[in-house]
């Protein structure tokens, strides 16, 4: 009887803890929304020169298929730079839109292709070159086609890491009869890899 019990018990343990992990394997499907993007702060001093810097890109993105996601993107970069006697500051905002192709979305592990184009503004008061006073609004547009891929640590968070393959960038800088600098790049850059979280509600 004692062996029965043992048995069953173990039984139900092993159904348990099947169901729990096949549960939280993730994957996306239709209908699934998903967040990441990017916060970050940072500060140094050099005698009487201080310099912050501060930048937030949130990214939410929707399936509109199984296999396929449509998303937008947002974010604002603002540097600050203080001698003691004067401050100056660079500051950015750019919008953007993706689009993204999963090849095994209802899996843990999954690779997808992007497209995603992006436009951004900056207000510069200082040279980031050699931090001389300057007075100029740079407007940047931006096409890029990436890979990445996304693996499911549980059911609702994913780590994601993506490469840039292949853009192409024009920037007015500054504009006023500013020659246009358009660039193009071709190729993965493996020290470029990103990485983030994805929140899936």
């Amino acid at each position: 009887m004692k062996k029965l019990l043992f048995a069953a018990v173990a039984v139900f343990a092993f159904s348990f803890a099947s169901a729990q992990e096949e549960e939280s394997n993730g994957g996306f499907s239709q209908g699934d929304v998903f967040i990441s993007g990017a916060v970050s702060f940072g500060s140094s001093k050099t005698g009487d020169f201080k310099e912050n810097s501060f930048e937030i890109a949130p990214k939410v993105g929707y399936f509109v298929t199984d296999n396929i996601a449509a998303g937008l993107s947002v974010g604002y970069i603002s540097n600050k730079l203080d001698n003691g006697a004067a401050d100056a500051t660079n500051s950015g905002f750019g919008v953007g839109a993706f689009g993204r192709y999963y090849f095994t979305p209802a899996s843990k592990f999954s690779l997808f292709a992007e497209l995603a184009a992006n436009y951004t503004g900056y207000k510069y008061e200082f040279d980031p070159e050699d931090f001389t006073a300057v007075d100029a609004d740079v407007k940047e547009f931006g096409v890029n086609v990436g890979a990445g891929l996304n693996y499911f640590v549980s059911s609702n968070f994913s780590i994601e890491a993506g490469i840039a393959v292949l853009g192409f960038t024009s920037n007015d800088n500054g504009g006023n009869g500013a020659e246009k600098t358009n660039t193009f790049g071709f190729g993965g850059d493996w020290r470029a890899v990103t990485f983030g979280v994805n929140y899936k509600f």
